[in-house]
């Protein structure tokens, strides 16, 4: 992680959940590169989705101590005061209040119905790459 210190990183609030998402600037430009590639910005509908994507974001570095101060404003939105709940997950980290982290993570039921569903073919079934 030393590496990406120096390059900074962005935060954002999550699409789906009332967290925050923070990606190291390598990984946030790589998702920019599919929104990109996937997004028009003259048509309406997708010029309403990035407005909304992009709303809220802010880039951010690492102090002397390398630490990471985030806006209040998306501590707000999360409902983050004092302790927070860091979750990583394939090239980003997710920010959480410990409440609301506790309550996303009670649905346990939920989750090994996801699981079955993705993850629960058949085994002759290969995994496209």
């Amino acid at each position: 992680m030393a590496a990406e210190l120096g390059d900074g990183f962005v935060v954002k609030r999550d699409v789906y959940d009332k967290c925050l998402v923070l990606y190291p600037m390598k990984e946030w430009e790589r998702q920019n590169k599919l929104i990109r590639s996937r997004t028009n910005p003259f048509n309406k509908e997708h010029n309403r989705f990035l407005r909304m994507f992009y709303s809220g974001t802010a880039e951010l570095q690492a102090d002397a101590t390398q630490r990471i101060l985030l806006p209040k404003r998306l501590l707000d939105y999360a409902a983050i005061d004092g302790e927070a709940v860091l979750a990583g997950q394939f090239g980003k980290i997710e920010i959480w209040s410990p409440g609301n982290y506790e309550s996303f993570t009670k649905a346990d039921d939920e989750f090994a119905e996801l699981a079955e569903k993705i993850l629960g073919g058949s085994i002759d079934e290969k995994p496209e790459e």
